[in-house]
């Protein structure tokens, strides 16, 4: 299935004008991956945190829960996975019935109040139009950790047992920032969605970033692709409209006239030159996108203009405030 599917997408490919060459064989070890699809698997002995995977042609398989399988799921689909650190994982494809998700409220009942505009930021991981601004994720541990390691596998010989025994300790390291950085958008957009009854955000083209000089890796480190498309699906579980922005322009056009001013990367204060109005870069380039969101959702203008809410970030007692990231990762919540 899978074989067919890649020559199918390579056909439409070269019908479409592209220039394609031919399926590369995949040696044993590159591939990783198996799938069930509606046969061939039965859940056994499903006590506790433990149960029993048959699976045809195989037999039991013995495994352990992340979380528990809803009673109201009917198993669809097994995919039994081998990571790149040597353990495996099996996934299962559940249909439940969503009736118990709320609904968005109709656009005529959204609050302006109540709506938020996201600014994807460099100093800080996110920035809101109502003044908060949560930190990035400090990470510098993990990665000097991996370039240690990186570098005892390049003086191990390639193939060898100890090559591989240390290969898996970089692919573990590799796997723990991997998942410090989605613990971390999970909490963030889970709080995100049910603050606001609708939250804009930048539609980003992360993959045509990645390939611009400089500061790659922080914006890898941001994985805002994936941070986009978790705030997606989870306003749709929590019943919050999440609306994608046209980004052009957010940082130089000025939230309160219009006129748009260039302006570098280090420059982090907007000033206008038209109309003098002065704010944190980030927090009008946040204005910015409220606006285009709200006028997205035929909402108009918020009641309060930048110039009275817009602020660099300050100390206590002022009307921004700047979140340590570590209050994300370890309450989940930015309120707490």
């Amino acid at each position: 299935e899978r074989f067919y599917d890649n020559l199918s997408n390579l056909s439409e490919k070269k019908q479409n004008g592209h220039k394609v060459g031919w399926l590369n064989w995949k040696s044993p070890s590159e591939y990783q991956s198996m799938t069930y699809s509606q046969s061939g698997f039965e859940l056994k002995n499903t006590s506790g945190r433990t149960a029993t995977i048959w699976l045809s042609k195989i037999g039991d398989i013995p495994i352990r829960y992340h979380r528990s399988i809803p009673d109201n799921a009917d198993i669809k689909e097994v995919t039994l996975k081998k990571e790149t650190t040597g353990e495996w994982y099996v996934t299962f494809g559940l249909e439940v019935e969503d009736t118990t998700l709320p609904e968005k409220p109709a656009v005529d009942d959204v609050d302006v109040e109540d709506c938020v505009g996201l600014n994807l930021g460099i100093q800080n991981y996110i920035y809101t139009s109502d003044g908060n601004s949560v930190d990035w994720l400090d990470l510098s541990d993990e990665y000097e950790r991996l370039r240690r390691e990186q570098r005892n596998l390049s003086r191990k010989e390639h193939g060898s047992n100890n090559w591989e025994k240390q290969r898996r300790g970089v692919a573990k390291i590799k796997r723990r920032i991997k998942r410090r950085v989605e613990d971390f958008q999970h909490k963030l957009t889970t709080w995100l969605v049910t603050t606001y009854d609708a939250v804009f955000v930048e539609d980003l083209n992360v993959s045509g970033m990645l390939q611009q000089r400089g500061n790659a890796r922080n914006k890898q480190d941001a994985a805002w692709r994936g941070f986009i498309e978790m705030l997606e699906y989870k306003g749709d579980l929590y019943g919050t409209h999440v609306v994608q922005v046209d980004p052009a322009g957010t940082t130089k056009e000025c939230a309160e006239c219009g006129v748009e001013t260039d302006k570098p990367l280090w420059v982090r204060e907007h000033s206008c030159p038209s109309c003098g109005f002065e704010a944190d870069r980030d927090a009008n380039a946040s204005y910015n996108v409220l606006s285009r969101g709200l006028q997205e959702l035929g909402l108009g203008q918020a009641e309060s203009t930048p110039v009275e809410t817009a602020t660099a970030v300050e100390t206590d007692g002022g009307q921004s405030s700047s979140v340590p990231v570590s209050r994300v990762v370890e309450t989940g919540s930015l309120g707490a």
